[in-house]
């Protein structure tokens, strides 16, 4: 008779992976970790710039992997030029509407500048925008928070924050900060939400930013060289005035037109957590 102790398959794992695997621990050494690799791309050079994406996605992954200790399904290669490429086409498409809808409202020159080193500079620079501001926000805080108290809270927490983060931008007011939580926050949550990738909301806000860039509006109140130059000459409540687009009502309400069908096909898939679920 074979009397070897069997081993104890379930074992609990120690107090240091429980206090890691917690969603605000993981989360916050993601914030880090992503948010100093970010910074790469603030100086405005197209190198940097793709450097700062590729290293916020190999940070992003071994946060995942060693402190949270979860998959990434989210970030998986399978699909995913899929999956960007249906997320830049809702952003041409979102910002080509929004624009149409206002066109008469702005005055447009040609820009002086190089078309070629205009258009490698905005693209390579809002790459980097995009993929480490959507790992920040829907990669970690937004499935951080969903741990805690489910899609609803992560999705209006993480949208009031994107908002009064940009309040900090130039020509920023109260207003504009509302608008970007809508047309940010909330459609770029539904985005991640409806498909569950990063890539959709990644390829979404690179195309809004860029097109943006390239017509010569400023984005969020940084305006920088584009193959066009804008001015606004309509009110400011239709063209965003000096903060951009985005501080324009119209994209407002196309976001949302966006957004809510999205947040819908989100719960038909079963890709809203609740607050129970959650919880456990």
């Amino acid at each position: 008779m074979n009397t070897t102790p069997i081993a104890n398959t379930d074992r609990q794992p120690g107090r240091l992976v429980r206090i890691l695997r917690f969603p605000i621990v993981w989360m916050l050494v993601g914030i880090v970790g992503v948010g100093a690799v970010s910074s790469l791309s603030s100086g405005g050079s197209p190198v940097l710039g793709v450097v700062a994406a590729v290293a916020a996605v190999a940070v992003y992954w071994a946060v995942m992997r060693y402190v949270a200790q979860r998959g990434t399904p989210e970030i998986a290669r399978a699909r995913s030029g899929i999956h960007a490429l249906l997320g830049i086409g809702l952003g041409f498409l979102f910002i080509a509407v929004s624009m149409l809808m206002v066109i008469t409202e702005f005055s447009f020159t040609w820009a002086t500048d190089s078309a070629m080193s205009t258009v490698v500079s905005i693209v390579a620079v809002q790459l980097g925008a995009a993929v480490t501001e959507e790992l920040l926000f829907r990669g970690l805080l937004l499935q951080g928070l969903e741990r805690l108290g489910g899609s609803w809270l992560a999705l209006t927490s993480t949208a009031v924050l994107f908002g009064a983060i940009h309040l900090a931008n130039p020509g920023a007011t109260l207003w504009t900060g509302f608008a970007i939580a809508i047309e940010a926050g909330v459609l770029l949550g539904a985005t991640f939400l409806w498909l569950r990738s990063i890539w959709v909301a990644v390829g979404l806000h690179f195309a809004w930013n860029t097109t943006v860039g390239l017509l010569g509006v400023p984005v969020s109140g940084h305006a920088s060289p584009g193959l066009l130059v804008a001015e606004p000459t309509g009110p400011e409540l239709v063209t965003g005035g000096q903060f951009g687009i985005e501080g324009s009502i119209i994209p407002v309400v196309v976001s949302l037109l966006l957004a809510v069908p999205m947040l819908i096909a989100a719960h038909k898939r079963g890709n809203l957590v609740p607050l129970r679920r959650a919880r456990r």
